[in-house]
């Protein structure tokens, strides 16, 4: 078992630079059953790749993990993971998507963007995503590693699409994972090798906000019912502040299942 990492260092950095690598930090057995599924769903889905230079001409995606499998429900939880996105929002954060990115030799950069630059407020503005990327092989300056403009969080705009700018690639081993600050300017990169590089995109954003993916309709209640407690708060189950996402003064919980003691805002 990787030892703990030091949260609140990570966290400076990410208000510092907008992003951080936890080194080392999945085990050996994971990463190997991950990319096993992967391999899975891609056959099973008949996976291709997207065909627009934004989620890639060579890339392939697989979406919506959390409805695909068991296996998926330790990603969100990862105990070396998630306390540092706590303290990035707050522990009422959301999974916001969860999904996988194969970039496959010979795709070119992706445009640099910010993964909360849809989003219609004044910049730079305080932490509303987090979001993380999961090294399953080696990240490298060639096989397409995550570039990213460090300090551009801070900025007051978003990047204009295809702009070019001066980038430095995220460089990790296999098991690391990137954290970053959901304004950083980023893109993955350009894979100039013949082996394609795995990475799992593990995005969180604020309770107030919508999910990029929709968690409630897009994960049977079936299945969620399977999540534990508190993957069944990150996907929305739960209620934020004592009112938002409540049902009729109800937690969402309910309907799995759950008897919940809610108390709303309003009750003191």
């Amino acid at each position: 078992m990787a030892p703990r990492p030091d949260f609140d260092a990570h966290a400076e950095q990410i208000a510092r630079d907008g992003f951080t690598v936890l080194e080392d930090v999945l085990d050996e057995g994971l990463i190997e059953d991950l990319l096993g599924d992967l391999t899975r769903l891609e056959a099973e889905l008949r996976i291709e790749p997207a065909g627009n230079d934004f989620e890639g001409t060579r890339t392939r995606r697989v979406y919506n993990l959390l409805a695909h499998g068991r296996l998926w429900e330790q990603v969100p939880v990862h105990e070396h993971v998630l306390p540092l996105v706590e303290r990035v929002l707050d522990r009422g954060c959301l999974v916001s998507s969860l999904s996988s990115i194969a970039i496959e030799p010979g795709e070119t950069p992706q445009p640099l963007h910010a993964d909360d630059q849809l989003i219609p407020i004044p910049r730079p503005h305080p932490a509303v995503v987090c979001n993380t990327m999961w090294a399953l092989t080696d990240f490298t300056a060639d096989n397409g590693a995550t570039r990213l403009v460090p300090g551009s969080h801070r900025l007051d705009a978003a990047p204009a699409y295809g702009q070019p700018v001066e980038s430095i690639a995220a460089e990790m081993s296999r098991g690391s994972v990137l954290v970053w600050n959901g304004s950083l300017w980023h893109g993955g990169g350009a894979n100039q090798t013949d082996r394609r590089r795995v990475g799992v995109a593990m995005n969180y954003c604020a309770s107030f906000l919508r999910q990029q993916e929709n968690q409630q309709l897009g994960i049977p209640r079936e299945i969620a019912r399977g999540f534990s407690s508190r993957l069944r708060e990150l996907v929305g189950y739960g209620v934020y502040n004592g009112l938002i996402g409540h049902i009729d003064r109800q937690s969402p919980s309910g309907l799995l299942g759950d008897a919940p003691d809610l108390r709303m805002v309003w009750e003191g």
